[in-house]
């Protein structure tokens, strides 16, 4: 049910996004959601299109005396990030979300709160709702799986489309309009490794890290936030006679992992040694890391006999993670000092019964300036001997300052708020990038409400940004 503070202008926002939380809807898994943005379009006589991949197109016509403007495009993804807190019961393909108020941000128990696209696809319901909203023809694009990949950007049918100005509601700062947007590309590294009984002597712990904040691995790679997969590596360093067992960090490409555990035989004065240096390792993080990972703490406790791995081979493996690069590379010469051109994300850790898999992924504006970074990670994997799958990358969005678009919208920004907004490109994979390539002679433009926490259980819409993020949206309509 919706808490007591749940805001009710816009109306028709608020609505669609209440209902939007009520459905759950992971990547690849957005039936259910996108039956209800068809029971929305035909309640209003709106004709749809579905293409092979499952994205949505939704054509509204113009307002009347609107009909001969150009089409307008509003696109936005249909799925969420669905991360929780451990001790968090909740199934994302089942439950709805539980929705909380605090101090003007809504959010939701210790889950993704969905804002992230979904206050975007809300607006958009919005417009074909809301019958006092002057526009020009619309066609209401719901992407699919755009959080595992930006898969239903890359498989779009663009024949859906004919309008040539897109505007993309999928920008988590008000007062910014964003123009580019950063390309991207990853690998799944894996092995299969020989199990053996421990050696004698050895018992089997449980070495468990929480509390970190976790994050968006685009946009949140520069505050240098913790990374659970390093640290627990990094506790395990000094655990001469450590044999792995198995293993469970991080749980997607574009998540800063934010928790996990490693399990493990070592002998007793090793695992002695590491229970008296867990204070000192976690003085030692909270003397760097950002205030909103010091909340992380890291626990050893016994764990039931298991087969493990060679020394040699889980040496070797905790080598490699420990060498594995992450965080920002290279930052713009050209914009503000926390714009990164070139970033890795070293992102989920599996191992189970012997066999591993290694998640990571990076961001760029410029592939030419990636690929140093892609020799030294693929090199790293090979002299460990593990398997490389290429994941396949996708186009960045190249900015356009001189575009007439953005010279419209900066022009009313500053008639309607009387300050002249920020213009970026984003560190993060817009499906902007895929969109360009597809309609290359399209205007596009992204902007949206303040998000934070993206891709984590703090994630959180401030409530006051949504007003102005929709009287803006519906007067740029109105001119255009």
């Amino acid at each position: 049910m919706k808490p007591q503070e749940f805001p009710v202008d816009p109306e028709h926002i608020w609505e669609h996004f209440y209902q939007l939380t009520r459905i759950p809807r992971p990547s690849r898994a957005e039936a259910a959601v996108r039956e209800y943005v068809v029971a929305q379009a035909e309640a209003h006589d709106c004709r749809w299109q579905l293409d092979a991949t499952g994205n949505l197109v939704v054509y509204v016509p113009a307002s009347p005396g609107r009909e001969r403007h150009p089409t307008v495009i509003i696109q936005n993804h249909l799925d969420m990030v669905t991360v929780k807190t451990g001790d968090k019961q909740h199934d994302f393909y089942r439950d709805p979300l539980t929705l909380q108020v605090q101090d003007g941000w809504l959010l939701a128990d210790r889950t993704t709160l969905g804002a992230d696209n979904g206050v975007g696809c809300a607006a958009a319901l919005a417009l074909l709702t809301d019958p006092d909203v002057q526009h020009p023809p619309l066609e209401l694009l719901f992407t699919v799986d755009e959080e595992t990949g930006l898969g239903g950007a890359l498989g779009l049918d663009a024949s859906l489309l004919s309008g040539r100005v897109m505007l993309n509601l999928d920008t988590e700062d008000w007062h910014e309009l964003y123009v580019g947007c950063a390309g991207g590309a990853g690998w799944v590294f894996s092995r299969d490794y020989p199990l053996q009984p421990a050696a004698g002597g050895a018992s089997c712990w449980t070495l468990e890290l929480k509390g970190l904040a976790g994050g968006h691995s685009g946009i949140e790679i520069h505050l240098q936030l913790g990374n659970a997969l390093k640290l627990l590596v990094e506790a395990l360093a000094d655990v001469a006679s450590c044999q792995l067992a198995a293993a469970s960090v991080g749980v997607a490409h574009n998540v800063i992992p934010r928790e996990g555990w490693i399990r493990f035989a070592c002998d007793t004065v090793d695992a002695g040694a590491l229970q008296q240096r867990l204070e000192a390792l976690q003085r030692r993080w909270h003397s760097y890391l950002p205030a909103a990972d010091h909340g992380l703490e890291l626990l050893l406790q016994p764990a039931e006999p298991a087969a493990v791995m060679s020394l040699e081979h889980s040496r070797q493996l905790l080598q490699v993670i420990a060498a594995l690069p992450h965080g920002a590379q290279a930052y713009s010469l050209a914009q503000p000092a926390d714009l990164v051109d070139l970033s890795i994300n070293l992102a989920r850790l599996q191992v189970v019964e012997g066999r591993l898999e290694l998640e990571s992924s990076i961001r760029f504006f410029n592939p030419e300036q990636a690929a140093g970074l892609r020799l030294a990670v693929e090199s790293l994997a090979q002299l460990a001997g593990l398997h490389i799958r290429r994941i396949d990358g996708y186009p960045g969005w190249q900015p356009d300052f001189a575009s007439p678009l953005l010279a419209r919208a900066k022009a009313l920004h500053e008639r309607l708020f009387d300050s002249v907004p920020a213009v970026k490109a984003i560190h993060a994979g817009l499906e902007c990038g895929i969109l360009k390539s597809k309609l290359p002679d399209a205007d596009i433009l992204s902007f949206g409400p303040t998000i934070r926490g993206a891709h984590s259980p703090t994630e959180r819409l401030r409530i006051a940004t949504v007003p102005p993020f929709w009287r803006y949206l519906t007067a740029l309509l109105a001119e255009l």
